[in-house]
């Protein structure tokens, strides 16, 4: 595979082109790791606004009526409603993952199938968390099990 880059003037819009024989899950990979770099979330912490890219979330929760953000040593609050962020997240390694949680699949370490048709997934920091059997096909698709 040949790489090229070209240095352009600030006046025209960067862009990255693709060339490829068939558009295969290498292709979508690569897509999909330049998008959720793009993807940037406002969090607050400590009358700060700090920005986030989404490759550095590990989930999303709501509490009591807030939403925070989880990286691997910090909490961040945000803004925006949970059904906000799962749209926001849509097709960017994010998925619903109970009423109050949304996780970004590419920090899962593992998974294990739990109780009731639960699965328990551990996240890269070793934080452990459940995926409600609703959403259980969710990830299995995402995960293409």
């Amino acid at each position: 595979m040949k790489i090229s880059i070209e240095e352009i003037s600030k006046e025209r819009e960067e862009e990255i082109l693709i060339r490829c024989h068939e558009v295969d899950d290498e292709i979508y990979e690569i897509i999909n790791k330049l998008e959720n770099e793009n993807l940037i979330v406002l969090g607050h912490q400590k009358d700060k606004v700090h920005r986030i890219k989404l490759s550095e979330i590990y989930y999303f929760e709501a509490v009591d009526g807030k939403v925070f953000v989880y990286c691997k040593d910090n909490v961040f609050e945000v803004k925006q409603k949970l059904y906000e962020l799962e749209a926001l997240c849509k097709e960017k390694n994010c998925f619903r993952a109970s009423k109050s949680t949304i996780l970004n699949i590419a920090k899962i370490s593992y998974i294990n199938p739990s109780i009731s048709g639960r699965f328990e997934a551990v996240l890269d920091n070793g934080e452990r968390t459940v995926v409600s059997r609703q959403y259980v096909p969710v990830l299995k698709k995402m995960l293409g099990l």
